[in-house]
């Protein structure tokens, strides 16, 4: 009884400290919208378009997640991703864009088999497996989009026909007010109304699934018998093995899975971004889908978050004309920083005290001293944005115990 009753505090405690973090965080950026004066920072057009763009890294950051929960390292997320683009204008422009759905996730778990054959039953190195299954699944699509495309009409060597878009949606009655509650520019008030209307806005029906596929991995893994056995895998495989859990079994659906989830991603970008499968696309969103997992903590809603970070600040740089929406979250960095300067002061942390006051202490200056980022600077923001993210989450980071650790059967390891 005491057991339980500890962790329904532990509990009401993180939810309390997810609270206060989730309002710190939106006082912030409130903030720093007034004193920089850039309206667009948390308008219904900047979210909607910062969905958008988190939908295709989450899902790799998702599939990854499935991969690595199982033990296996999974770098190949990009090559899949690829394949999905192709498999999605392959069938999307014959058949229909659900048809290029189902193109995409078939092409994405054919490369995780055999990125599993190679990992899980030949124990080839994760990562040179995975380098590997980058450059086929680039070769492949170039390859095949060729033979596919090129005399078709609309379609090209690089590019496929346009395809089918699928349905998409705003929902007025609820956007439309919160838009007009935005427009009123009321301290954290109007900054949450715009946020939310973005909610409802131009949503893809792939959104909406991407959403709900989050949802059900974290009550697949961390609620069913069926994800005890997973992550026991990725945990301790020899321990598993020795209560009777097919290890290898449990493996090769988990890189499956990762596959096809990678392969949805690349389909967003086919279907519902552009409206055609085009060469270089996927433009390294497998492994920013990647370093989100690892924000995230090898968390469905940790990975969320890290996709929506990037999201935001991809969107802003796509829709900041002068730079001064990028030079706002220079500011809002620099806030971030002393903040966590501040945190560190009370754990006696000072040599991380001085990095983080250093660099905070730099971003405003350069805020100060600037009325507009350069668009160069602006081209790499999100890039750099996710080096940052990872290199101030790396110290509370848990990998599962044998992420990326070969197993054998029956050897003493």
């Amino acid at each position: 009884m005491t057991g339980m009753i500890s962790i329904a505090r532990g509990n009401y405690s993180r939810r309390v400290k997810l609270f206060v973090i989730l309002v710190s965080a939106l006082a912030l950026l409130s903030f720093v919208r007034i004193w920089s004066d850039v309206f667009d920072l948390t308008s219904r057009g900047t979210i909607s378009a910062a969905i958008g763009l988190a939908v295709p890294i989450g899902l790799a950051g998702l599939g990854g997640l499935w991969s690595e929960r199982s033990g296996v390292v999974n770098i190949g997320l990009d090559g899949m991703m690829i394949l999905g683009t192709f498999g999605a204008g392959w069938l999307g422009w014959q058949h229909g864009p659900w048809m290029g759905l189902l193109g995409a996730c078939l092409f994405g778990a054919a490369g995780a088999l055999v990125f599993g054959l190679a990992t899980i039953t030949f124990g080839v190195d994760q990562i040179i497996a995975g380098t590997a299954m980058n450059i086929l699944g680039v070769g492949f699509a170039q390859f095949f989009a060729n033979l596919a495309f090129s005399k078709v009409p609309g379609g090209g060597e690089t590019q496929s026909p346009s395809i089918p878009a699928l349905p998409a949606f705003s929902v007025e009655q609820i956007s439309d007010p919160l838009v007009a509650i935005h427009d009123k520019n009321i301290f954290i008030v109007s900054d949450l109304a715009g946020i939310l209307s973005g909610f409802f806005y131009r949503l893809s029906i792939l959104t909406i699934l991407a959403a709900t596929l989050f949802i059900l991995t974290s009550y697949v893994l961390w609620r069913t018998s069926f994800g005890l056995r997973l992550r026991s895998v990725g945990e301790n495989p020899k321990a598993a093995d020795s209560l009777g859990v097919n290890v290898y079994r449990y493996k090769y659906i988990a890189v499956t899975m990762s596959g096809v989830l990678a392969g949805l991603g690349g389909a967003f970008l086919a279907i519902a971004a552009s409206g055609v499968y085009r060469e270089g696309q996927v433009a390294g969103r497998g492994f920013i889908g990647l370093a989100t997992m690892i924000f995230g903590n090898w968390r469905p809603g940790g990975t969320a978050i890290g996709a929506g970070i990037f999201g935001y600040i991809d969107a802003l740089q796509l829709r900041d004309s002068d730079g001064t929406s990028l030079r706002a979250m220079v500011l809002l960095g620099a806030l971030i920083l002393i903040g966590l300067a501040i945190l560190a002061i009370k754990k006696n942390k000072y040599q991380t005290v001085f990095g983080l006051g250093l660099a905070g202490a730099v971003l405003v200056s350069w805020f100060l001293m600037t009325t507009a980022l350069p668009k160069e600077v602006a081209l790499v923001a999100p890039y750099l944005a996710t080096l940052l993210v990872l290199a101030f989450a790396s110290q509370r980071l848990r990998p599962p115990a044998a992420d990326g650790v070969p197993y054998r059967k029956g050897e003493d390891r």
